[in-house]
């Protein structure tokens, strides 16, 4: 299924100075010194916030739409260049990937065997033991990170930023329940400069569906000492991008931007 994405509003504020509005601590219910976070987070909050958030606005688990964004890819419009392209590795992937590494695994152990061999056939003593050493390897434990997934840093050259409108695509699928008014917040800021603002419907999504959509980003003529300085000070252009499922804030992502590739 490919969806179409509403674009509801773009605002720039590029030649302006800082934004004015809310600064949000990131902790739904908590406080800052200029406003209370409301529960829900609703999207004239957002709208409003003057700087990049300190945490994540919910958790993973408000995801009860089961949204999984699989692929995403990035093209300059005018040239029709691909810039950025990432896909999760399907199920089938996975398992292939995992398969082939069996069978290269196996037959190392087999070549290692061999080369462990004297002249006179009789296996040396000087074989690896896969015994832990150290203690280290008993104790370790996974860890799990909640916020994987959430977090992507992107690294361009300074020729991305005389760009003019950029095409990206995103490929997502949809679980069991029914997604009504799909919609994306997305501000950007350098340090704490609002740079621009964009908000996208992407609609109505059907259970079980794999959903595809482009969204259409005009960017503005930023001015050349802002230019020098988001290239000087890589990372430090960053994004929050809200999604929210019926006016309820479902998910959270965030970015960073370098613009130094190359140099």
């Amino acid at each position: 299924m490919s969806v179409v994405g509403k674009k509801l509003s773009s605002s720039i504020s590029a030649q302006g100075g800082d934004a004015e509005g809310p600064a949000a601590t990131g902790e739904p219910g908590g406080s800052s010194s200029n406003t209370t976070v409301p529960s829900p987070i609703t999207p004239d909050y957002v709208l409003q916030l003057n700087k990049i958030t300190d945490d994540y606005l919910c958790t993973p688990d408000a995801n009860i739409y089961e949204i999984d964004f699989t692929r995403f890819k990035i093209r300059d419009l005018e040239s029709g260049a691909v810039l950025f392209e990432i896909a999760k590795p399907s199920l089938t992937d996975i398992t292939h990937t995992s398969a082939a590494v069996t069978a290269s695994g196996e037959s190392k152990v087999k070549e290692a065997g061999t080369a462990n061999d004297d002249a006179s056939g009789v296996p040396s003593s000087k074989a690896p033991t896969n015994k832990p050493t150290g203690g280290a390897e008993d104790t370790a434990e996974e860890t799990f990170e909640p916020n994987a997934g959430r977090y992507v840093r992107y690294q361009f050259t300074p020729q991305f930023l005389k760009l003019k409108t950029v095409g990206a695509t995103v490929e997502f699928t949809v679980g069991s329940k029914s997604v009504k008014n799909f919609r994306m917040i997305e501000r950007h800021f350098f340090k704490d400069r609002l740079l621009k603002t964009f908000d996208f419907e992407f609609g109505y999504c059907i259970p079980f569906s794999k959903n595809t959509c482009e969204h259409i980003y005009e960017f503005p003529a930023i001015p050349p000492d802002l230019v020098n300085e988001m290239i000087q000070h890589p990372f430090e252009t960053r994004s929050d991008s809200f999604y929210f499922v019926d006016g309820c804030l479902v998910m959270h992502n965030k970015a960073d931007y370098a613009y130094n590739g190359g140099l």
